[in-house]
C-alpha cells in the first residue's frame, strides 16, 4: 500500500503551543501580588498540565504516523482535536486568572500608596542646647517642611540634664513608652552605661541597618569607628553616637571689676581662692550696699561632688571618679590618701559660707541664672554658656561694666593643678525597640539624612535671609539683618536647640560662625574662642578611656551610696574624719567596690589603653 503524506506541521506547531502555554502557567504563578488570590492561576497551571501530558500523547502518536501507521494517524487527529480544546481552556483560565492577579496588584498598589500618603508620627527626645530657653514654637517652619518634603509627622521634646533627665527616660523605659528616637541622658553623664543598660532590658533596637540609608551623615557624624565600637554590644550596633563637643570647654572664671573694686589680684592657687571667695562674700565687691554676694557659685554635674568642682580636686592629684592621674594605681579616686584632703578644702568653703549655700540643689537654669544676677564672682561654666552673645546678653544688661576673666587651674599645697578630666563623650542616640517594631527605623534614617543635608543650616542658624546670610566669603553672617532675628539672638535660641545635639559637626566655617566676636553695651570686645583656647590650654588629665568602663550590676545602689556619702561629708551632715572615711570605703566594697574596679581595669586592658 502506498503510504499516505502526513503534513506535520499543524501539530508540531500545536505542541509547541502546548509548551509555551505551560511555561506561561507556571511563570505567572510566581510574579503575583502578596495579597492575590492565586486559586485561579493553580486551576490554570493544572489544565495546562493536563494539556502537557494529552500533547504528549499526540506527539507520540505523531511518531507511530511516521512510519506509517494510519491507525495512528487518526487517531493523532483525535487527540490533536481534543488538545487544542483543553488549550484554548486553559488559556482563557490563564487570562482570566493573569487579569484578576493584575487587579490584585493593582489594588495593593493603591494601598501602599495611600498608606505612603499618611505621615509617620516620630517622637524625639533630646536635650537642649541652651537650657534656659524653651523648644521651638509649634508653628515652627522646620514642622512643616519636615512633614511636607519628609512625610514625617515630628513631636520634639526636651528633656532635662543629669538626674531629672535621667529619670524621665528609666519612667519611660519602666512603662515601656520610651519615644522612637531618643537621647541618652545620666547623671554620671555615662551615656554608654545608660544605653548598655536598655539593651539588656530589650528596649532598644540594632540600628546597623539604617546606616546605608543616611550616607552623608554617616560621613559627616558617624564617621568615628571607635566611637561605633563603643555602642556596638553581642555584635549589633544599638546607638548613633554623634562626635564629641569642642573638648576641654569649660574652665574657671571670675568677676575682674569685683577683683579690681577691693584692689585684689587674680588668685593662682587654692589658698588664694579661699581668701578672694572671702573678700566676695563680706567685702560687697558689687558696691550696692547689700550682703547678696557669695565668692564662689556652682551644681553638682556627674558623680559625687560633681565636674563642677574637679579644679579643687585637680589641685590634690584626684579629679573625677578614677584614677587616670596614675594608671599604676588605676582604681577608685576616694582610695587615694589625698582625696580625703581635697573634700577637707571643700567643706571649709561650705564651712565659711563663702560658696552659695544651694550649690547641692541647684539645677543648671538655676545656676546660670544666678550669675546673670551677680549672685557670685568665681565659677565654673562652659565658654560658649558664658560668652556667646545671646548668652552674656542679659548679664551684660544687668552689669554693663562687669567683666569674667579665665583663671588657670589653682596650684594645690603639693604642688598639683588640674582643670579636670577629659572623657571626649559625645551624646548618644538610639532608637526604641517599639519604633522599630512599628517600621519607623526608615523613616527616623530619612529625618537624620535630612538633619545632615537639606536641614543643616535650618537647624542650625534658621532660615537664610532671615536669620543669616552668607557674606561675599560664603560664610555665615547676620550683617543687615533685624538685630531680633538674627540666629545669634536670644530671641531666636528656642529654634537652634538641636544644633548641638544632632546637627553640628565642628567645621571650621561652622564654630567661625557659632562663636563670634562682637561689642559688649560698654564697647568691649568679648572672644569666645579666646576663652576656649584658655581653657584648652590648661592641665587636664586625659580620661577617654573612661567610655569603655561599664557600670556595674548594681549601678543605682552604688551610685547612690557613692554620692550622698560624699556630699553629707562636705556638707557636715556626716564628720569628715578618718575613723568616718574608712566606714565609707567599706561600704562602697560591700557594694562590690572591688569587684567594679578590677571589671574596670580589666576593660581598659582589653581596650589596649591601659597595660596589665
Amino acid at each position: 500500500m502506498k503510504r499516505k503524506k502526513m503534513d506535520y506541521s499543524r501539530p508540531a506547531l500545536l505542541v509547541l503551543i502546548l509548551c509555551a502555554a505551560l511555561l506561561v502557567a507556571c511563570s505567572s504563578g510566581s510574579t503575583t501580588a502578596p495579597t492575590a488570590d492565586t486559586a485561579e492561576l493553580e486551576a490554570a497551571q493544572e489544565t495546562a498540565a493536563n494539556a502537557q501530558a494529552t500533547a504528549d500523547a499526540a506527539l507520540a502518536a505523531l511518531e507511530a504516523a511516521a512510519e506509517g501507521d494510519e491507525e495512528a494517524s487518526a487517531e493523532l487527529e483525535a487527540q490533536l482535536a481534543e488538545a487544542q480544546a483543553e488549550l484554548a481552556e486553559a488559556e482563557s483560565a490563564l487570562a482570566e486568572a493573569e487579569a484578576e492577579a493584575e487587579a490584585a496588584a493593582n489594588a495593593q498598589a493603591t494601598a501602599e500608596a495611600e498608606l505612603a500618603a499618611i505621615p509617620v508620627d516620630i517622637e524625639l527626645w533630646a536635650l537642649a542646647t541652651v537650657t534656659e530657653a524653651g523648644p521651638p514654637p509649634d508653628d515652627w517652619i522646620a514642622y512643616d517642611i519636615i512633614l511636607e518634603e519628609l512625610n514625617i509627622d515630628l513631636t520634639y521634646v526636651i528633656i532635662p540634664t543629669g538626674a531629672d533627665g535621667e529619670a524621665k527616660l528609666n519612667a519611660a523605659a519602666a512603662a515601656n513608652e520610651l519615644p522612637d528616637f531618643f537621647q541618652l541622658v545620666s547623671a554620671s553623664n555615662d551615656s554608654r552605661g545608660a544605653l548598655f543598660r536598655m539593651v539588656e532590658l530589650g528596649l532598644v533596637a540594632p540600628v546597623e541597618d539604617l546606616m546605608p540609608l543616611m550616607p552623608r551623615r554617616v560621613e559627616t557624624h558617624y564617621n568615628d569607628p571607635l566611637l561605633i565600637d563603643l555602642v556596638t554590644f553581642d555584635g549589633h550596633q544599638y546607638g548613633l553616637p554623634e562626635l564629641p563637643p569642642l573638648p576641654r570647654r569649660e574652665g574657671l572664671v571670675i568677676r575682674q571689676d569685683w577683683l579690681e573694686a577691693l584692689g585684689l589680684e587674680p588668685p593662682t592657687t587654692l589658698e588664694e581662692i579661699y581668701e578672694v571667695a572671702v573678700a566676695f562674700t563680706e567685702q560687697d565687691p558689687d558696691g550696692n550696699g547689700q550682703n547678696d554676694t557669695y565668692g564662689i557659685g556652682g551644681f553638682i554635674n556627674g558623680q559625687g561632688i560633681g565636674t563642677r568642682f574637679d579644679w579643687i580636686f585637680g589641685a590634690y592629684g584626684v579629679p573625677g571618679v578614677w584614677n587616670f592621674s596614675d594608671p599604676a594605681n588605676f582604681g577608685l579616686n576616694v582610695r587615694q590618701p589625698q582625696y580625703l584632703d581635697a573634700l577637707a578644702y571643700m567643706k571649709s568653703l561650705v564651712d565659711a559660707r563663702v560658696i552659695d549655700p544651694d550649690w547641692p540643689t541647684l539645677s543648671r537654669d538655676e545656676f546660670r541664672a544666678r550669675w546673670k544676677q551677680g549672685s557670685f564672682g568665681i565659677m565654673w561654666e562652659d565658654f560658649a554658656a558664658l560668652t556667646n552673645q545671646s548668652n552674656y546678653a542679659p548679664f551684660d544688661e544687668n552689669f554693663p561694666e562687669g567683666e569674667w576673666i579665665s583663671l588657670p587651674a589653682p596650684t594645690g599645697p603639693g604642688g598639683d593643678a588640674s582643670y579636670g578630666v577629659y572623657t571626649g563623650r559625645g551624646n548618644i542616640f538610639a532608637v526604641s525597640q517599639q519604633a522599630a517594631d512599628a517600621g519607623k527605623g526608615e523613616a527616623i534614617a530619612r529625618l537624620l539624612e535630612w538633619m545632615a543635608t537639606d536641614g543643616y543650616y535650618l537647624l542650625g542658624f534658621g532660615e537664610e535671609g532671615v536669620n543669616f546670610v552668607f557674606d561675599a566669603n560664603g560664610n555665615i553672617s547676620t550683617e543687615g539683618l533685624d538685630p531680633t532675628q538674627a540666629y545669634t539672638a536670644p530671641e531666636r535660641q528656642p529654634f537652634t536647640q538641636m544644633r548641638n545635639q544632632l546637627i553640628f559637626y565642628n567645621t571650621q566655617e561652622e564654630i567661625n560662625a557659632r562663636y563670634p566676636t562682637y561689642q559688649t553695651l560698654n564697647g568691649r570686645t568679648m572672644e569666645p574662642m579666646i576663652f576656649l583656647g584658655f581653657f584648652q590650654n590648661q592641665p587636664w588629665v586625659d580620661g577617654r578611656g573612661i567610655q569603655v568602663i561599664l557600670p556595674p550590676a548594681n549601678a543605682a545602689d552604688f551610685d547612690r551610696f557613692y554620692n550622698e556619702g560624699l556630699i553629707q561629708f562636705v556638707l557636715g551632715q556626716v564628720e569628715l574624719n578618718e575613723e568616718n572615711w574608712a566606714a565609707y570605703l567599706a561600704g562602697l566594697d560591700g557594694l562590690g567596690a572591688v569587684e567594679y574596679e578590677a571589671s574596670a581595669r580589666q576593660s581598659l586592658v582589653d581596650a589596649g589603653l591601659l597595660e596589665e
